[in-house]
């Protein structure tokens, strides 16, 4: 079995919640400001605290950097000898790195 400090650091952090009050104006604008930035307006909020917290100088060297969340970004495949990409299948006509349509 494995021992409570090996459990431990093989767990993420559990994160806060908290309730939070808002004007509805402004929850409104923050909700657009999030859908502009493709992000939940949970996600804005603690975005925002984050820079201000480390624009005044009080973000803690102990908080984890926000998790990013989605699909993964790609990765250009590279050749034999690691030159850089090898030539794949044809590109679709959107740019999306699939083979065109055939009828």
């Amino acid at each position: 079995m494995t021992d409570e400090s090996e459990r431990k650091a093989r767990q993420p952090r559990q994160r806060k919640q908290m309730l939070l009050r808002l004007d509805p104006a402004v929850h409104d604008a923050l909700a657009r400001w999030a859908n502009d930035e493709l992000r939940s307006a949970n996600a804005q909020i603690e975005f925002l605290l984050r820079k201000a917290l480390a624009d005044a100088g009080r973000l803690p060297g102990a908080a984890r950097p926000i998790p990013r969340r989605g699909r993964p970004a790609r990765r250009p495949a590279e050749g034999p000898e690691g030159e850089g990409p090898t030539e794949g299948p044809a590109e679709g006509p959107e740019g999306t790195g699939r083979e065109p349509r055939r009828p």
